[in-house]
């Protein structure tokens, strides 16, 4: 009994240590970086390139013989 006690109390006391890890502070972030609200706006390269190919395609499709 007192065995299965040990290891029932012992097993709280790993998962307690595991909770109070968990709940750290994160790291400030980097000095550098910019927050999200700072971000540049707008599409990005890839989305600029389909539009590209989009627009291209729409151009071209009627010269196909």
């Amino acid at each position: 009994m007192r065995t299965i006690l040990a290891a029932v109390v012992g097993g709280l006391m790993a998962g307690a240590l595991a909770v109070a890890h968990a709940q750290t502070a994160k790291p400030a972030a980097k000095p550098g970086a910019k927050p999200a609200a700072e971000a540049p706006k707008g599409p990005s390269a890839d989305e600029k390139a389909m539009d590209r190919a989009v627009a291209n395609y729409k151009k071209n499709k009627g010269e196909k013989k």
